[in-house]
């Protein structure tokens, strides 16, 4: 069997002998070192390798890794190696519970960071010298070129710059694959040049990741498929949203500042987000465009119902439920997708040239439309600012979303200031809740916060809203009126009784 994959996988004669078992290519990784790893969202990431390294440290050997990827990765990567103590260091998003827990606990430093900075960062030598390149692929042409699997992340720019390139080649992830990714990676600074896409439908580069044979110390067969998590179905809640998104587009298109097909569409991870999205099937939109950094359930949606016609990301990111299915039926989507590297999907460059439109959500939003994504109640880490930053600076339209009430009721995601800024008044254009639309663009602070509390805030929460900015109102500043103790102990109430409710 191993044979048959390795004559239809591994083209180049030159590093058939580099095949080794996973345990084998486990060895290569020393305390300390710095590793970059494939994966976004979490597909195409490394399996095999991350759990004999675990094994490795469960055994009793000293061995902590700082570990990049592009974005989430599945629990054989993240989770695997924070039970076993091995994940010390972490860039630059995650959502795996143990890593999660690791980082609130101060076991693994964490450092948030925009996507499309990182693989720069990396080029730069912001990070130190990275030891190790460990990516996923479905093949490896004849001149060692390496053929991605469901996501790119910033492989490119690891292969590139690590010492060593240890390769996963995954025969779950089926070979139709090959040709739909677009790899080009920026030069660094003075000798970058403009990204030349013009359109979501451009291709600029090769459908593989350039690389030394050398480099390549060694390659492991495994057939551990993706983890992709469950989206939600959608629910009235989000079915509500997404017809307040729908209505508020329709608007833009009859006052001029759209076209009937509108603009490239971003979304972002998650199911609020999939739903919302996955709500433009029943519009009356058709021929749009996906220019973003993941492609969930609802893009398919979308292209099978003829309202999509071609999606660019830099993740194929399938529900487990769909994931077959998806193979099965893939020579109908092929020609409409394309994936390339998180430094040209979430690039301000080329999101700002396509106009693109960014819906993301938000953990919570206060009255002046600051807002935050990434820390519960200020400090515990959920999962990161992902690339909502670097599309929401850069949109055309900049447009979050969030459930006004949290937690039964007992929070409210409309708050006089947010705990945590990750998205300040500055960059978010709209906010989207099941009440309603907040439309903020030219809007003052004060008119500002009149809009979000009347169309956004839950009916129980509304009046509290009122009396906070009635009461801040009577300040000696009124630019952006504040009590400022008073707006901090809406969290420090939830902290204290587990409901933002006055009682």
């Amino acid at each position: 069997m191993q044979d048959k994959v390795i004559q239809e996988r591994l083209k180049c004669e030159a590093l058939k002998s580099k095949v080794m078992t996973a345990k084998e290519a486990a060895k290569f990784f020393e305390d300390g070192m710095l590793v970059g790893c494939s994966g976004f969202t979490p597909a195409g990431y490394p399996k095999a390798v991350p759990l004999e390294i675990a094994k490795r440290a469960e055994n009793g050997e000293k061995i902590e890794l700082s570990i990049i990827t592009g974005a989430s990765v599945g629990d054989e990567l993240d989770g695997a190696l924070s039970r076993a103590g091995v994940l010390k260091r972490r860039y630059p998003y995650q959502t795996n519970k143990d890593s999660r827990n690791g980082i609130n606990n101060n076991e693994i430093q964490y450092a948030d960071m925009h996507l499309s900075h990182v693989p720069q960062w990396v080029q730069y030598g912001y990070f130190g010298k990275m030891n190790i390149a460990l990516v996923e692929a479905v093949a490896i042409t004849e001149d060692g070129g390496i053929i991605p699997s469901t996501s790119i992340g910033n492989s490119d720019v690891f292969v590139e710059q690590a010492d060593m390139v240890i390769v996963e080649i995954n025969t779950s992830q089926p070979l139709d694959l090959i040709g739909i990714h677009d790899i080009y990676t920026p030069k660094k600074p003075p000798h970058r040049k403009a990204i030349p896409i013009e359109k979501a439908t451009d291709k600029i580069g090769t459908t593989y990741i350039p690389c030394d044979i050398n480099k390549i110390a060694g390659i492991v067969i495994t057939d551990i498929k993706d983890k992709t998590r469950a989206v939600a179905p959608i629910d009235e809640t989000s079915s509500k949203m997404a017809k307040n998104l729908i209505g508020f587009l329709e608007n833009e298109v009859k006052e001029g500042r759209l076209g009937k097909n509108l603009l490239p569409f971003q979304s972002g991870v998650g199911s609020v987000a999939n739903a919302v999205l996955g709500g433009l099937v029943d519009s009356e939109f058709e021929d749009l465009l996906v220019y973003s950094e993941v492609l969930q359930d609802s893009v398919l949606d979308l292209l099978d119902a003829n309202k999509v016609k071609f999606a660019s990301a830099t993740s194929l990111t399938i529900s487990p439920e769909r994931l077959d299915a998806f193979y099965n039926n893939f020579s109908d989507y092929k020609d409409k997708l394309c994936l390339r590297p998180q430094g040209i999907s979430n690039n301000p460059e080329v999101a700002r040239r396509l106009g693109v439109i960014a819906m993301n959500t938000a953990i919570e939003v206060d009255i002046f439309g600051n807002v935050n994504s990434t820390n519960i109640m200020g400090s515990r880490m959920m999962n990161g600012i992902g690339g909502s930053g670097d599309f929401a600076r850069n949109a055309y339209l900049t447009i979050f979303t969030t459930e006004s009430i949290a937690k039964n009721g007992d929070i409210s995601s409309i708050v006089p200031m947010v705990s945590h800024h990750d998205h300040t008044e500055h960059d978010v254009m709209v906010i989207v809740t099941e009440q309603g639309v907040a439309d903020l663009r030219g809007k003052s602070p004060k008119e500002r916060a009149k809009l979000i509390i009347e169309n956004c805030a839950h009916p129980e929460y509304k009046d509290m809203l009122w009396d906070y900015f009635n009461k801040a109102m009577e300040g000696k500043y009124k630019h952006t009126p504040h009590v400022i103790g008073e707006a901090l102990s809406w969290h420090d109430r939830f902290l204290k009784t587990g409901s933002m409710k006055i009682k």
